[in-house]
């Protein structure tokens, strides 16, 4: 054999050897074994918009035992509002072996309403996770006293926004080591005027349905600064993030689109242009949605957008979007050109053609498979219950969607590969995103309009690792909402940003996961705290929980529960 043809056969050989198989996505839903049994309230036929639209799901470590707990919103409706209305969220708590307890009574997440999202945040840096809750004509926010107990402390905080709330988010926009919060609400309605199901204008294909969003009046939003003494001002108008159009809005993300060390606010709106406020660095916001171009699509459009998450999905240096948007509008991946603006790259990413039909609501970045790689979830549900009945129309019950990242800026559709298309139908609403067993793999947990959520783990089966930050601000805010986070591992560069309420009307989980692919040993993590200090860890192992406080070094670390990979 001439020797050029002997090194080629070498080369194959050594590299069908050496080169890791794509690991076989695969999720189990496991919510009834695990205890998540407590089914969202609605009214079967959602004859008017505030029915339709709740709610969100949540991670919290409610006692901080180093194992998320969950948090679900319960909804309601009409009757039963008039009548008082629900406990706003249940709270499980995580005690065993993936095994959850209701104890929403004894935690006294007491209030009555009508839940509609969840957002975590330590608001007061007493070194426990608080909760703060959206609702219809109520909001809560609960102060977490310690090991789960909560009070609600809405009022004296100053934070009940009133009118019809949507999602919120928490996030240190004048980095003064206090989380401030933005609240996001929808439209103006009077629940003992309510529009009449069904009539003329609430019509399609002659088929009955609720009316709204279209024809009823926008709302306002809220942005509260936090004074660090319990309470906060509203600063709504001085920021300049009021809205005094009046848009529908959905959900708030802090992220630090420009990479100026400070928290951006974008807005996520149903039925017209979406917002993207530019933090000023004085207390000040300067609206640069159109100009961002983040407003409408790619054809000028607006469209009617659901949740919204941000990642470096691309690897280079900037944070994009990814935005669900209505039935017959795609969901759109806005891709960061830094001073070129943002473009949209949904057709180009193949995202445009699977999404096209369906209403999607909650989102998200995860690393599903650990190759240091962002894929997307998105999960979709049509608003009217009789749209199976309306010609032509995306159906009531939809799917979950799981998109893997082909590093090239496209996606490919694996939902029947990762087996999410066999799980029950459904209309979904929030996800949310984290490590429920401590294993290194990134877990969801999805919010079912009629039913109760889903607890999907991450049973992949894959050689690549992981590592997960919990991160604790000194200087910062406790919980460290905002600070940024940049691992490098050989040749694999990543970075995200720690954030309170994300996707739609949901919270991840605040500890930072990072896919390292084949990589055991990360060269160098880097971190900006929102106070400004900026530190750096060398030759950090892979497969290990690090708890890193701030201007104090790594605290703790515990190797992920492998037991927990091999099931």
């Amino acid at each position: 054999m001439r020797p050029a043809v002997l090194l080629l056969v070498l080369l194959t050989a050594c590299f069908s050897q050496t080169a890791p198989p794509t690991p076989v996505l695969r999720f189990e839903d496991v919510a009834k074994q695990a205890g998540l049994t407590v089914a969202h309230i609605s009214s079967p036929e959602k004859k008017y918009i505030i029915e339709t639209v709740s709610g969100g799901v949540g991670f919290i470590d409610c006692d901080n035992d180093g194992k998320l707990d969950i948090v679900a919103v319960n909804g309601s409706n009409v009757e039963r509002y008039r009548q008082g209305g629900d406990p706003m969220v249940t709270l499980y708590h995580q005690d065993a072996k993936l095994e959850f307890t209701d104890v929403t009574k004894t935690a006294g997440l007491t209030t009555k309403g009508w839940g509609m999202g969840v957002a975590v945040a330590d608001f007061d840096n007493d070194g426990w996770q608080d909760l703060y809750v959206t609702g219809f004509g109520r909001y809560v926010l609960y102060r977490n006293r310690g090991n789960c107990k909560f009070e609600d402390v809405t009022e004296k905080a100053g934070v009940e926004a009133g009118g019809f709330g949507q999602g919120a988010a928490w996030g240190d926009y004048d980095r003064d080591g206090f989380v401030d919060l933005f609240v996001a609400r929808y439209l103006r309605i009077d629940i003992n005027h309510l529009p009449v199901f069904g009539s003329p204008e609430c019509t399609i294909m002659s088929v009955k349905v609720h009316c709204g969003p279209l024809g009823l009046a926008g709302e306002t939003n809220f942005l509260y600064r936090n004074r660090g003494n319990g309470t906060f001002e509203d600063v709504t108008k001085k920021a300049g993030v009021l809205d005094p159009v009046g848009a529908y809005g959905m959900q708030p993300l802090w992220f630090d689109y420009d990479n100026d060390g400070w928290p951006d606010l974008y807005v996520s709106n149903d039925a017209g242009p979406n917002y993207l406020y530019r933090n000023r660095h004085d207390g000040t916001f300067e609206d640069v949605s159109l100009i961002s171009g983040t407003a409408v699509d790619g054809n000028g459009k607006p469209q009617g957008s659901m949740g919204v998450d941000a990642a470096d999905f691309d690897h280079d240096g900037l944070l994009d979007l990814f935005v669900p948007d209505y039935a017959f509008q795609y969901d759109t991946l806005y891709w960061n050109r830094g001073s070129k603006g943002f473009e949209d790259i949904t057709t180009k990413a193949n995202l445009a053609k699977p999404t096209y039909p369906y209403v999607g609501w909650g989102a998200g970045f995860l690393d599903v498979d650990n190759d240091g790689w962002p894929d997307i979830l998105v999960t979709n549900g049509h608003v009217y219950p009789q749209a199976d009945s309306i010609p032509g129309s995306a159906p009531y019950y939809e799917p979950v969607q799981l998109f893997r990242n082909h590093r090239d800026r496209t996606f490919e559709d694996v939902t029947a590969i990762a087996g999410v298309d066999k799980l029950r139908a459904a209309s979904w609403r929030g996800v949310a995103f984290g490590d429920v067993n401590n294993d290194g793999k990134v877990d969801v947990l999805v919010l079912d309009a009629d039913g109760p959520p889903l607890l999907l783990l991450n049973r992949t089966a894959m050689t690549n690792h992981a590592v997960l930050f919990h991160l604790v601000g000194t200087r910062s805010n406790r919980a460290a909402i905002g600070t940024r986070v940049t691992v490098r591992a050989g040749d694999l560069i990543q970075f995200n940003e720690v954030r309170g309420g994300a996707s739609l009307f949901s919270q991840n989980d605040l500890r930072l996961h990072f896919g390292l692919a084949e990589h055991v040993l990360m060269n160098n993590v880097e971190l900006a705290w929102p106070s400004g200090k900026k530190e750096a860890f060398e030759n950090l192992p892979a497969d290990v929980i690090y708890t890193i406080v701030e201007g104090e070094g790594i605290k703790e670390k515990f190797p992920f529960a492998i037991e927990a990979t091999k099931k």
